[in-house]
């Protein structure tokens, strides 16, 4: 902003604040209103000089005649309107409400679609002159009323207490964003009464009650839900006859002026449904019932009193239970729970219970019944009142009587004891089974160990009623082992098992010893049996792990051979043989690879799966052989075997009594050496400029089983030490990736690679132009598939190809001199091309403009093709680059906003083209560089007017600086004209007394 301009807003600014002037507005459009409804449009005048009362004439513009006026109602003149809207005036359909002396409102009662349009407010001038603004204008739009609101009316009778639930499908299609509001009413006496207002949930989604609501909504008994898209859903949970009354459901649609405004653009209401409330039942119904009355000791006794009554959620009971007319606990109305103290104890032990289980059933339980339990149950019910500081009994209903009999209790309880393992080996599992029989009692049972002639019988384990197990002293280290086993199989059957048995100290006699408990009584019982545990002698077992090879080829088979040899024949001892591997880069111990059990099961291990289906395993009485099949990469490593000597009675997956393992053998697994070769001529490929161009990559020799990945390479022609551009790699699943100079969506069009036959690769070059002369090559890589993935074998690079435009300048006249230019940041900076010379008019003209630090390593900046069409070569250029054609030969580009980053040298490659005989096939006739222009940025100028107005308080300072001149001026001269009327004052006042002075003196003389 220029200086002068800054003062003209300053200026502007000092006369608007000296000055008022008239000034119309008129409410904010665009509005949209509903076809059929009641529509106002406010307008008001201010800053006249005129009467208090002005008048207002109301005018509209029709979407089809936006120019004519035509005249709808005027305050001061009854033939102010057309005869279109004569009628609807007289009708007072529509007409204008004065609000006061300078604001009326227009009134449509009933919105018609041909009053859609611009409407003009305007106020005839009370002014001496004219002087501001005299009418204005708001457009409204009229919109089909898409509300719909419907309710399926009923006659509904509810007891006092009871729910009542209504719904309301509400919808609306209006294509403006509008919200809905639905609200639920109760319309009770004459029909001209206003309804009552139950719940409402408001265009900003508030759920809102009514005044008499207000309480029973927050305690959630008067809810609004809405169900699905349409579907709103009022509930009233406990109905009072103030509820009763015709209810309905009432739908707003609101919309958002554009004076952020609400307004309701249309309302209705759903037909009534009646409802009737009566008064409830008072009277109680009891009765008392027990799941089972004859019991036995230990037994559960539960009774259930039953309460029938009419809303008896609202109403409020106390509960009494009664043995033989006594009283044992109490429900008071708040559900307060009160036992006698005799009862006390019992009940905090969980024995006894009572609870209000819901509205109408209350329940009674005895956990472990005795025998004192025994007699008459009954329970008393009473309905009462809660007064200020007191509760009042309404009325009480005693239930009838229950006999209840309670049987004591004996033992039945027969015991038995067995074992499986009566004569073991050292190492094998000892099993004792001790069941009961006749019973269903808790039972805890102690197993002891009775060793001949050493003493007390040892405890070795106990089991107690609740399951808890507790190993006895001598036996802790062991159980913490998992030697010990201590087992309930079902409520009657415990299983002792002690593994790893030993001979010196397992033998002898084991005691079971049980004892069942039942309402504080116990009974025991014991059974006893004996076992003998031999030595295990020692085997002299050995292992020796040997393999034919050291080193194996990729994909061929290999075995590993474990030899067993021990100081007994092998047959007489179960032998188990496991298989462990060490991976070549071991991140761990030996991992399992497989196991075989000496019941000839085979287990694998999880730690190598891959072995699984290539590998072959066999045992023998003394030896085991382990053959794979197509040798990986993943299968070199360290191999081992461990040989183990099991007991007869130990579990196919337990341990062995005692192992021993092999050494170990490496194998190493070697990959198939690379074979690749790529053809290593250099060429070069001559084309003319604009046409297509083809790189050669040819496979000499690949493994038929590879996959070939390909990277082709661009090397610029300079400068000398230019480093290779990667264009396009292909990989070995033909995913295609675009180097960073190539990956624009014009480069990738034009640059494109394709595998023509199993050894040959094409590069195309589409449209070649002169930033594609250099060279071209590939590089190939040659990889397989390994098994466990994919392997790079080698890798071939190709010879280079040169590729030259072979171009015809002598018929294309292209500007060939160079120039140099300087632009500040910021502003524009033009580069020209100027072809001379008329060209035939079959003809057509292409050009490409390049730019880069040089003019050998330019790149193309932008290429407009032959149809006349502008592509863009660097999309992040696009908005500051115009190409300008001022005239047909004239290529000239504009450069919008230089940027440091845009200097360097600019220079064009014109080309002219013309169809074949047929009039099919384009074909390039000519082509012609430009010479180049030189741009150097510089930074941006800094002015006066700039620092001015890109300073805040500089510009205020100056906006400002008149007013304060002006005010400093009055009050100046106000001062002064002060201070020259008390000085005139004083002079008159002398000039008194001097002439008051000389007449007294005249006087005396």
């Amino acid at each position: 902003m220029g200086l002068v301009q800054c003062l003209g807003a300053a200026l502007v600014l000092v006369l608007g604040l000296s000055s008022g002037q008239r000034v119309v507005t008129v409410q904010k459009g665009l509005l949209y209103r509903v076809r059929g409804s009641h529509v106002t449009l406010w307008c008001r005048v201010s800053g006249y000089q005129g009467p208090a009362e002005q008048n207002f004439q109301w005018s509209i513009y029709l979407p089809s005649a936006p120019e004519r006026e035509v005249q709808i109602v005027s305050t001061a003149d009854p033939s102010f309107p057309y005869a279109i809207y004569t009628q609807r005036v007289r009708s007072r359909e529509i007409y204008v409400e004065r609000l006061q002396g300078d604001a009326a409102r227009l009134h449509i009662t009933e919105l018609q679609d041909r009053d859609a349009g611009e409407y003009e407010c305007h106020t005839p001038t009370t002014d001496e002159r004219y002087f501001g603004s005299y009418s204005a204008k708001t457009n409204l739009s009229v919109i089909a009323d898409t509300l719909s609101v419907s309710m399926q009316p009923q006659a509904l009778t509810r007891v006092e207490g009871d729910a009542v639930e209504l719904t309301c499908e509400v919808s609306k299609s209006t294509t403006q964003h509008t919200h809905l509001s639905v609200g639920w009413y109760c319309l009770q006496g004459a029909g001209d009464s206003p309804a009552k207002e139950i719940l409402t949930l408001s265009k900003d989604f508030v759920l809102r009650p009514g005044a008499s609501y207000v309480q029973r909504f927050l305690t959630g008994d008067v809810r609004l839900d809405k169900v699905g898209n349409t579907t709103y859903k009022l509930s009233i949970r406990g109905v009072k006859p103030s509820d009763q009354g015709q209810l309905y459901c009432e739908a707003a649609e609101w919309i958002e002026d554009p004076d952020e405004t609400w307004k309701d653009i249309s309302r209705k209401q759903t037909e009534k449904t009646s409802l009737i409330v009566t008064s409830p039942d008072k009277n109680l119904h009891v009765t008392i019932a027990a799941a089972e009355s004859s019991l036995s000791e230990g037994d559960t006794l539960q009774l259930n009193c039953c309460v029938r009554a009419q809303n008896s959620r609202g109403r409020q009971f106390q509960v009494i239970w009664l043995l033989n007319s006594t009283e044992v606990a109490r429900v008071d109305p708040s559900g307060v729970l009160i036992w006698k103290k005799e009862y006390e104890e019992r009940a905090t032990l969980r024995q006894l219970q009572a609870f209000k289980q819901s509205d109408t059933v209350y329940v009674f339980t005895v956990y472990e019944v005795r025998l004192t339990d025994e007699g008459t149950y009954s329970y008393s019910i009473s309905e009462v009142e809660k007064a200020p500081g007191d509760v009042r009994s309404i009325q009480t209903k005693l239930s009838s009587d229950l006999k209840v009999n309670v049987k004591p209790i004996e033992s039945c309880m027969h015991l038995s004891m067995s074992t499986s393992t009566a004569q073991i080996m050292a190492g094998d599992t000892l099993i004792f089974l001790c069941k009961v029989q006749g019973t269903t009692n808790p039972l805890s049972v102690r197993w002891w160990h009775l060793q001949q002639h050493q003493g007390p019988p040892a405890l070795v384990a106990t089991m107690e009623r609740d399951g808890s197990l507790t190993l006895g002293s001598a036996y802790q280290d062991r159980g913490a082992q998992g030697s010990i086993r201590l087992e309930k199989a079902d409520s009657s059957t415990f299983t002792l098992v002690i593994a790893n048995a030993s001979s010196a100290s397992d033998g002898g006699s084991y005691r079971c010893e049980v004892v069942e408990w039942s309402q504080g009584k116990s009974w025991t019982q014991a059974e006893e049996t004996a076992v003998t545990v031999s030595p295990l002698a020692d085997v002299g077992l050995h292992a020796v792990l040997i393999s034919r090879t050291a080193t194996v080829k990729y994909a061929q088979s290999f075995e590993l051979f474990c030899q067993l040899s021990a100081s007994y024949a092998l047959e007489q001892v179960p032998v188990s043989v496991m298989w462990q591997f060490q991976p070549s880069r071991p991140t761990r111990d030996y991992q399992e690879l497989v196991r075989v059990l000496p019941d000839g099961t085979v287990a694998w291990g999880t730690a190598q799966p891959h072995f699984l289906k290539k590998t072959q395993l066999t045992k023998a009485a003394s030896s085991s052989r382990l053959l794979i099949h197509g040798a990986t990469v993943d299968d070199e490593g360290t191999y081992r075997c461990e040989v183990g000597v099991w007991s007869r009675s130990s579990p196919p997956r337990g341990q062995p009594a005692a192992a021993v393992r092999s050494n170990a053998v490496g194998i190493k697994v070697t990959l198939p050496e690379s074979k690749l070769q790529v053809a290593t001529k250099e060429s070069s490929v001559e084309i003319a400029g604009g046409a297509d161009a083809t790189i050669e990559c040819r496979i000499m020799f690949a493994q038929k089983t590879a996959q070939l990945a390909i990277t082709w390479y661009f090397l610029p022609s300079s400068p000398a030490d230019a480093i290779p551009l990667q264009i396009v790699r292909a990989n070995y699943s033909n995913i295609l990736e675009y180097g960073a100079e190539f990956s624009s969506l014009m480069q990738r069009s034009r640059f494109q690679s394709q595998r023509v036959s199993g050894d040959v690769f094409w590069l195309q070059i589409l449209s070649a132009n002169h930033g594609d002369e250099g060279g071209y090559y590939c590089v190939v890589e040659e990889w397989l598939w390994l098994a466990d993935g994919w392997y790079k074998l080698g890798v071939g690079e190709s010879g280079r190809t040169t590729l030259e435009l072979k171009i015809s300048e002598s018929e294309l006249d292209v500007g060939k001199t160079n120039h140099s230019i300087s632009v500040r940041e910021g502003a524009e900076a033009t580069v020209g091309c100027l072809l001379q010379g008329v060209r035939p008019p079959a003809s057509r003209v292409s050009a490409v403009w390049f730019h880069g630090e040089d003019r050998a390593g330019a790149r193309p900046l932008l290429r407009l093709h032959r149809d006349g069409t502008v592509e863009y070569v660097q999309e992040s250029l696009a908005g500051r680059l115009h190409l300008r054609r001022p005239a047909a030969g004239d290529f000239s580009l504009t450069l919008r906003s230089v940027e440091e980053s845009d200097t360097g040298v600019y220079y064009c490659q014109v080309q002219e083209w013309q169809q074949d005989s047929k009039g099919e096939a384009w074909a390039l006739q000519a082509s012609a560089l430009s010479g180049y222009t030189r741009l150097t940025t510089l930074p941006p100028e800094s002015t006066v007017f700039s620092r001015i107005c890109s300073s805040p308080p500089l510009l205020n300072f100056i906006l400002y600086l008149p007013l304060v001149l002006i005010l400093l001026l009055a009050i100046a001269g106000f001062y002064w004209y002060l201070k020259f009327r008390r000085v005139r004052k004083d002079d008159i006042k002398d000039d008194q007394l001097v002439e008051l002075q000389r007449t007294e003196d005249i006087k005396q003389t």
